[in-house]
C-alpha cells in the first residue's frame, strides 16, 4: 500500500525505456529537470529487439535468394540456392543482439540515480508505486510503455506452436511451414520473407485489408500482386487447433473448397495493443478511450489538462520509430516545462512496408484524403521504363490532391523503391506543395521516380479539367 514504502521525488518520471521513453528522458534532462527512467522489462527498444531491425535481417537474405529467380529473364543461367535455415537465423540473432546492445549501452551509461527497475502503477496523477516497494512522486509523468501483440485468446491453446514477431527471432532455425494470420505490415513482411527462404507459407486475413493500404483499388492491386507469389486470402474463413506438435488449419480455399492443412507454427500477426491496461489508470483523473488509452493532444502529447503525457506506441497513434522519437521528445519537453507547454513539430505521416514490391503510405494515404474528395493521379509500374529494365515492373502509385487548390494531400504506393519515393512525397506533403510545384522539381532519366512524375501529370490533367468545368459553369 502506498505510504509505507521509501519515497523518491523527481520532476519528471518516465515509464518505459524504449525509443519514446529514452527521448522523453533526454528532453527532460536537457530542460534542466530531474528525471527518472522506470523500466519493468528488458532494456532494448521494440525496433531493435523484435521489430524493424530483426525483420529486415530476415528480409535481406530472402531478397537475395529470390533475386536468382530473375536470372533466366536476364539471359543468365540460374544457380541452385540452398538456404541454410540454421545459419540464416543465427545471423539474424547475432546482428539483432548487436543492435540491442547499442541501446542497452546507452541506458547503462545513464546515471544510476536516474534509473529504476520495476513495474509502475499509478496511485494518483502524480504518484507511482513501483512493484509495491517504492513510491515515486513526480511533478509530471510520461507514459511510454510501448505495445504488445494481440490475438484471439483461444489461440493460447496452441502453446509453443503459437508465435508472434517477438518469438520468431528466437528460433534456432527456420521451420518447415507456418500459417500466418494477419496480412498487415508484420504479416506481409514476415510471411513473404519466410516463403522466399523456403518455408511453406499461407497467409490468412479477415476484413479484406492488405497492409496499411486504404484505397480499394490499391488493396485489390496489392492482393493480386502478392497472390502471384504466395497463398493469400484476405477474407479467410478458418479454424485452428493443435494435434501433437502441429497446428491444424481448416479453411475455405480460394476456389471455395474446404481444406485442412498442417503447419509447424501459427504466426499471429493480428495487431498490437498499447501497454496501458496494467498501469492503474483508473486511479487517475484521466479520460480514456475505448481501448483504455488516455485522451491526449497530438501536438503536445498532454493528457487532458493534467501533468501526464503519453508517447510512442502507448499513444496508439503511429507505431514507427521516428514518430516514437518525436513524441518522446515533445512529451519530455512539455513534462519538464509544465504547465507552460507548447506544440511540438509533428512531421508528415510516412510509413513503409518492406515487402517486394514495397508499400508506402504518405500523409495518412487515401483514408486521410478521402473526406476532401481528392483528385487522384495514378500510374502503373508495369510499363515504367526503369522498372521494366530491372524486371521489377509491378505496382501502382496514387497521389491525392485538393481539387480546388491543387495542394498535395498524400499518396499510396505499392511498387519498386517505394521507401525512397515515399520520402520525396513526405517532404512535399510537409512543405504543403501543390501538384504544379512538385512537377517543377527535377526528374532524372531513366529512374523509377519518373513513374511519380507520370502520376503527378495525371493529377494535373484532372485538376485542369475541374478548373475548366468550373469556369464554364
Amino acid at each position: 500500500m502506498a505510504g509505507t514504502q521509501p519515497t523518491i521525488e523527481t520532476d519528471v518520471a518516465v515509464i518505459g525505456a524504449g525509443t519514446a521513453g529514452l527521448a522523453a528522458y533526454r528532453a527532460a534532462k536537457a530542460a534542466g529537470r530531474r528525471a527518472l527512467l522506470i523500466e519493468g522489462g528488458e532494456h532494448g527498444t521494440t525496433c531493435a529487439r523484435v521489430g524493424c531491425m530483426p525483420s529486415k535481417l530476415l528480409i535481406a537474405p530472402a531478397e537475395a535468394a529470390h533475386a536468382v529467380g530473375r536470372f533466366a529473364a536476364f539471359g543468365m543461367q540460374p544457380v541452385a540456392v540452398k538456404v541454410d535455415r540454421r545459419a540464416v537465423m543465427e545471423r539474424v540473432r547475432v546482428e539483432r543482439d548487436r543492435f540491442v546492445a547499442f541501446v542497452t549501452d546507452d541506458v547503462d551509461a545513464l546515471p544510476d540515480a536516474d534509473k529504476l527497475s520495476g513495474r509502475a502503477t499509478f496511485v494518483d496523477d502524480r504518484s507511482l508505486l513501483i512493484d509495491d516497494r517504492i513510491l515515486v512522486k513526480a511533478a509530471s509523468i510520461v507514459i511510454a510503455t510501448g505495445s504488445s501483440p494481440v490475438f484471439p485468446v483461444a489461440w493460447r491453446a496452441l502453446g509453443d506452436r503459437l508465435a508472434t514477431n517477438e518469438d520468431i527471432f528466437e528460433w534456432d532455425e527456420l521451420p518447415e511451414s507456418v500459417a500466418v494470420f494477419g496480412p498487415g505490415v508484420v504479416g506481409l513482411e514476415l510471411g513473404q520473407a519466410l516463403h522466399r527462404l523456403g518455408v511453406r507459407v499461407k497467409v490468412f486475413g479477415r476484413g479484406g485489408g492488405v497492409g496499411p493500404l486504404s484505397n480499394p483499388a490499391m488493396i485489390d492491386h496489392a492482393r493480386k500482386v502478392f497472390e502471384q507469389e504466395f497463398y493469400l486470402d484476405i477474407n479467410a474463413h478458418a479454424e485452428v487447433g493443435r494435434d501433437g506438435d502441429e497446428v491444424v488449419v481448416t479453411y475455405r480455399a480460394l476456389d471455395g473448397s474446404t481444406q485442412t492443412e498442417r503447419f509447424a507454427y501459427l504466426v499471429a500477426a493480428t495487431g498490437r495493443a498499447p501497454n496501458v491496461d496494467k498501469l492503474g489508470l483508473e486511479n487517475t483523473t484521466l479520460a480514456l478511450d475505448a481501448r483504455g488509452v488516455p485522451l491526449y493532444d497530438r501536438t503536445t502529447l498532454q493528457c487532458g489538462g493534467s501533468s501526464i503525457f503519453v508517447a510512442g506506441d502507448a499513444s496508439d497513434d503511429s507505431p514507427v520509430l521516428h514518430e516514437a522519437s518525436d513524441e518522446g521528445r515533445i512529451a519530455g519537453d512539455n513534462a519538464a516545462r509544465f504547465p507552460a507547454i507548447r506544440s511540438g513539430l509533428r512531421r508528415a505521416l510516412l510509413s513503409v512496408v518492406f515487402t517486394d514490391p514495397q508499400i508506402c503510405i504518405v500523409g495518412g494515404g487515401y483514408a486521410s484524403a478521402r473526406p476532401a474528395a481528392p483528385v487522384i493521379g495514378e500510374v502503373s509500374f508495369e510499363n515504367q521504363g526503369r522498372a521494366r529494365v530491372m524486371l521489377r515492373n509491378q505496382g501502382m502509385l496514387q497521389v491525392y490532391a485538393d481539387s480546388t487548390t491543387g495542394v498535395f494531400l498524400g499518396a499510396e504506393m505499392i511498387g519498386p523503391d517505394a521507401e525512397h519515393i515515399g520520402h520525396l512525397l513526405a517532404w512535399a506533403r510537409q512543405m504543403n506543395l501543390t501538384i504544379d510545384q512538385m512537377l517543377e522539381m527535377p526528374f532524372y532519366h531513366p529512374v523509377v521516380e519518373e513513374g511519380l512524375r507520370s502520376a503527378l501529370r495525371d493529377a494535373r490533367v484532372k485538376l485542369a479539367m475541374i478548373a475548366r468545368a468550373k469556369r464554364a459553369a
